[in-house]
């Protein structure tokens, strides 16, 4: 009897102890969240399939062309290179983009996807990449294979044309 009078003993200078240091410090609040794709709109995409760095550009070119800053797209497929989502990662402004692996994935987690294409535009109509892409290139590649999404390919888009950076050996 006497052990647990002593361990009951113990347990109430720590619960005062614990009021003590909870008097000095306050409280931190944790969150209580879910996380949902929530789809804006949607369009058909008669191919089907992507099979090349064509049928991406041909996909992606709608939302890249015409635009006067940076988008960066994340095209999400499923197993059988059918696209399932699109989703803008990032805007940037005329000449740069700021891509991050963490925000390029999340769309692409949440749609339960196999692999992704990335692709972004030069407002300047020249789609040849920058050091920057190709880092970032190289970046999204490393993270990608780490969680099990693989990265297909890169594209670069000009106004009339794009730079698949897969063909050019960097994906």
């Amino acid at each position: 009897m006497r052990n647990y009078s002593v361990c009951k003993q113990e347990q109430l200078e720590l619960i005062n102890l614990g009021m003590e240091n909870k008097q000095q410090q306050s409280a931190k609040r944790v969150n209580i969240i879910s996380l949902k794709v929530v789809r804006e709109k949607s369009f058909l995409y008669p191919e089907r399939r992507i099979k090349s760095p064509e049928d991406a550009y041909n996909l992606v070119k709608r939302f890249l062309v015409d635009v006067d800053r940076e988008y960066f797209l994340v095209i999400c497929l499923d197993t059988k290179s059918q696209p399932t989502a699109i989703n803008i990662c990032h805007v940037g402004s005329l000449n740069a983009s700021i891509v991050h692996p963490r925000e390029v994935l999340k769309p692409a987690i949440l749609s339960n996807s196999a692999s992704i294409i990335v692709a972004h535009n030069h407002p300047s109509s020249d789609p040849t990449p920058s050091r920057e892409d190709i880092e970032v290139t190289k970046r999204l590649r490393e993270a990608s294979k780490i969680i099990g999404i693989d990265l297909l390919d890169h594209l670069v888009v000009g106004v009339d044309r794009y730079i698949s950076l897969k063909e050019k050996g960097y994906v």
